[in-house]
């Protein structure tokens, strides 16, 4: 197959960055630029596609139903990060092409970890941010690898960075409800964008979702108890009513259209208005129709239209829904072990009646 590469200098990919984040570009001018955003977004399939046959086969060896997808960023994340950013310019952004392991354990998630550190990798690792160790004010745990591609088989595509993400399920669980619940809100609360209830609620989840793992906790939350932490999370979440607001956005599984066709690649467009799901997928020789239809959909988004789209790999169809269950709206997951939570919360104040008595 013909793969997509780097076609615009890195000026003209920042330049195109520019106009893309204006309130009001000319039409012309952002059908250019999306064009050149496209072309950049492209030309990082190759290189994801060579690194996730490394992921799989470490990961393999760790965790025998490990999760492993990759995907190119959305425009609307793009633009988005590129605004919040200051300084951010679009030919250096880090996570344009992403990869992520999903694993059980944080002890596989160190494991994996390790294994690239300590076996040669011709790929520069630029920055590591362990978000385990120290989590965001939001509650997001995860360990980010950035890498710098080489290739001297391809070097054209040399210099274009990677993301990395390892995490384990539970941390996974949280970041899915935090976007579901943000697609609905329309904020991104994974950004910290958002009601400040709804943001802390999620930063107080995170704090005790890292108790479950015996991890460091949130800092704005490490005043707090294990047991004060699960005892607020369990109000808050009957305050908000938290479950069922996330069991009522759940796609039915015959609101789900797909075509028969095989493929690596899967584009998903979302319609929230009709709580719909549509996933068309292509093979490694139809690539670069994905893309095209990929920025297509993208433009429906920007004309105002109320849909989410991403263009994925993650195996078959049962494995993109557990590698992206935001997309199906599946918050099953969370809810469960905030239902852990509320048990253990409800365990311990009937322990302290009894020692009381």
């Amino acid at each position: 197959m013909l793969w997509a590469k780097p076609t615009h200098s890195r000026t003209q990919v920042n330049r195109a960055g520019r106009t893309l984040c204006k309130p009001t570009p000319d039409f012309e001018q952002y059908r250019l630029a999306a064009d050149i955003l496209n072309n950049w977004r492209s030309a990082h399939a190759y290189p994801i596609n060579t690194f996730q046959a490394t992921l799989r086969a470490k990961v393999k060896k760790i965790d025998a139903d490990a999760l492993v997808a990759q995907r190119l960023k959305r425009t609307p994340s793009i633009v988005s990060k590129l605004q919040r950013l200051e300084g951010m310019e679009l030919a250096r952004m880090q996570d344009i092409g992403g990869l992520r392991a999903v694993v059980g354990t944080v002890a596989m998630v160190r494991e994996l970890e390790e294994s690239y550190k300590n076996s040669w990798f011709k790929h520069t690792l630029v920055t590591e941010r362990d978000y385990i160790k120290d989590p965001k004010p939001s509650g997001y745990r995860s360990v980010h690898m950035i890498y710098r591609y080489r290739n001297e088989i391809a070097p054209e595509y040399d210099g274009l960075l990677l993301e990395l993400q390892l995490r384990t399920r539970l941390q996974h669980a949280w970041a899915t409800a935090v976007e579901t619940m943000g697609i609905f809100l329309k904020y991104a609360l994974k950004s910290s964008e958002g009601p400040k209830k709804w943001l802390d609620f999620f930063s107080l989840a995170g704090s005790a979702f890292a108790y479950l793992e015996e991890c460091p906790t949130v800092p704005a939350y490490a005043h707090l108890s294990k047991h004060q932490t699960f005892d607020k999370v369990t109000n808050d979440a009957r305050t908000l009513g938290v479950r069922n607001r996330l069991q009522a956005f759940a796609i039915a599984t015959d609101a789900i259209t797909e075509d028969k066709h095989p493929g690596s690649y899967h584009l998903i467009v979302l319609d929230l208005t009709k709580k719909r799901v549509a996933i068309k997928t292509y093979g490694r020789r139809r690539l670069d129709q994905a893309n095209h239809d990929y920025t297509q959909e993208e433009l429906r988004i920007r004309d105002g239209e109320p849909i989410q789209v991403v263009l994925v790999s993650a195996g078959p169809i049962e494995a993109l829904r557990r590698a992206y269950p935001n997309f199906f709206l599946d918050t099953r997951e969370f809810i469960k072990h905030i239902n852990r939570i509320e048990r253990a919360s409800q365990k311990n104040a009937t322990n302290s009646m009894q020692t009381t008595e």
